[in-house]
């Protein structure tokens, strides 16, 4: 247990220095941890590192989910809704079907249940080496939205085929009728559980005396209990995880308190990040032991296998994609669609970032050794070569080539007509005018007589004719534009001698060191916020 500790330490070191080489050449993280994991994996003297198959699904899914619901926008989720929905459910169910009719043709030990079960194991796209990528290059909003969405529910229905072709392979029986039945109500019965178990914590975080520490270790019981609770009654805990994140993340203003958010969102983030980190390296670490377990004499016929189920799944998404924009078009005559005109550079863009990942790691390691009667599972090692094949290709193939496709597709932006910056400035303008407005009309004998008020007074005028471009009376564009970098590098001074200042009085006995610390994060607040104030006007 003290060696495996270790190990794991070791691992989340390796992460951090990996993800610092990927930053310095510019290429998504998620590629270079699953390249380092493999290199890794042949030092002489490293012990394997397997996973308990049991508990794959606990230890990571319920946090990822949860973190990922929390950070998609319910505004664009909405108004993509249904080209999400037609590549979450119809196109994972298509691929899985697919997936299993060729698998079943190509490889003679496989039953179409097998099939079904590599379908569902390596049918949904993974989001986080996708959006990082995405958001490394300039793309529409649309495309990253449409990606983040779809990840969201794939993961569910995909998951969901996966079940159901395991109880297959285990029983032997498979009723199209009854699995078409179930399968509704697993998605309906666990969005239902997740969104029931969230307004429980919505009520605990809203009407009993939390703290900040409280409701952050709150945010990390939530997802597992949604998870825990849907498949105890073998609903999907997947979908309960994101629709109950999804709740509370939409109203999280409502419940929590500007402490919590701030800290909370940190804590997760790094805590995300980890954990996709530790996947990402355990793909390529695992991938020895997988090839151990399939056998030296099959490996190239294993090979064979994955060349072409990697080559399928690589034209099929593609081909839905292309389909989508098709259907779209046509039906867009009879109902209205958020993009009547998609084309064809956005369903490249789109089809090319179908790199698998997490879930297909997660749903390959947790097929049982041995099912129920004590015997082997069969195919386990060939099922995992392919899925771990398939992850490696499409992330190291798609994922260095993607920011060249878009660059050769140049996809057009043609939803937002007003540039971000411009939004940005926009939307803080309207946000100092409305607090200045409330302080004239509401507060305006209070700010006459009270020099704090005045000040707070002054200090949004300002805000307002920095934000305007007018930062002088007299003062054209061109010369706010050259006064506001000196703006911020003299803010940015102050803020610095400030913060030496406070360094400097820690040092005396007299000064509480927590009133210290307190002042330290108000500045680093403050340089936070200068920094986003300001960073639309140097582009």
């Amino acid at each position: 247990m003290h060696n495996d500790f270790i190990i794991y330490i070791v691992l989340v070191l390796a992460i951090l220095f990996i993800v610092m080489l990927a930053q310095k050449l510019k290429i998504s993280y998620p590629i270079l941890l699953v390249v380092a994991g493999l290199v890794i994996s042949f030092v002489p003297g490293l012990p394997a590192i397997e996973i308990d198959p049991d508990l794959i699904f606990v230890i990571f899914l319920p946090p990822l989910l949860y973190e990922a619901a929390w950070k998609t926008s319910w505004k664009e989720l909405w108004r993509w809704r249904r080209v999400i929905m037609s590549f979450a459910f119809l196109i994972v169910i298509l691929t899985s079907g697919v997936v299993a009719v060729v698998s079943y043709w190509l490889i003679p030990t496989f039953t179409l249940a097998l099939g079904f079960l590599l379908g569902g194991i390596i049918s949904p796209p993974d989001a986080v080496s996708a959006s990082s990528i995405l958001k490394s290059v300039k793309v529409p909003r649309r495309l990253v939205s449409i990606v983040e969405g779809e990840s969201l529910l794939n993961d569910a229905a995909s998951l969901i085929v996966f079940r159901f072709a395991l109880e297959a392979v285990k029983t032997g029986k498979f009723a199209f009728q009854d699995a078409a039945l179930s399968f509704v109500l697993v998605i309906v019965m666990g969005t239902l559980i997740g969104i029931g178990i969230a307004l429980v914590f919505y009520a605990i975080h809203r009407w009993l005396p939390t703290t900040t520490q409280m409701n952050i270790v709150l945010s990390f019981i939530a997802p597992y209990t949604m998870y825990l609770a849907a498949e105890h009654f073998e609903f999907s805990g997947v979908l309960a995880v994101v629709s109950g994140g999804l709740f509370l993340s939409v109203r999280s203003h409502q419940f929590l308190d500007h402490r919590s958010r701030i800290q909370g969102w940190n804590v997760w983030e790094t805590i995300a990040f980890v954990l996709n980190g530790l996947v990402f390296m355990l793909i390529g670490l695992e991938l020895p032991v997988v090839v151990r377990d399939l056998g030296r004499e099959n490996l190239p016929t294993a090979i064979g296998y994955s060349a072409v189920i990697c080559l399928l799944v690589i034209i099929l998404r593609l081909a839905c994609t292309m389909g989508a924009s098709v259907f779209t078009v046509w039906i867009s005559r009879y109902i209205r669609t958020a993009d009547n005109r998609p084309g064809w550079r956005g369903p490249v863009v789109l089809g090319w970032a179908g790199m698998r990942g997490v879930v297909s790691l997660a749903a390959a390691l947790s097929i049982p050794v041995y099912l129920d009667n004590g015997a082997r599972f069969p195919e386990r090692s060939m099922i995992l070569f392919i899925t771990f094949s398939v992850i490696l290709v499409t992330l190291v193939l798609q994922g260095l080539t993607l920011p060249a496709v878009i660059r050769w597709v140049k996809v057009e932006d043609r939803d937002n007509q007003v540039p971000p910056e411009e939004q940005d400035a926009l939307v803080r303008t309207k946000m100092s005018k409305t607090a200045l407005q409330v302080l004239q009309q509401q507060h305006g004998a209070e700010v006459r007589v009270n020099g704090l008020l005045k000040s707070l007074e002054t200090r949004l005028e300002t805000e307002i004719s920095i934000l305007s471009n007018t930062p002088g009376a007299g003062m054209n564009l061109e010369e706010s534009r050259e006064y506001i970098p000196n703006f911020r590098a003299v803010y940015l001074e102050l803020i610095t001698a400030q913060r030496q200042l406070l360094h400097n009085l820690n040092h005396k006995a007299e000064v509480d060191e927590a009133i210290i610390r307190k002042y330290l994060s108000l500045l680093d607040i403050e340089e936070e916020k200068l920094y986003v104030q300001f960073n639309s006007h140097e582009h």
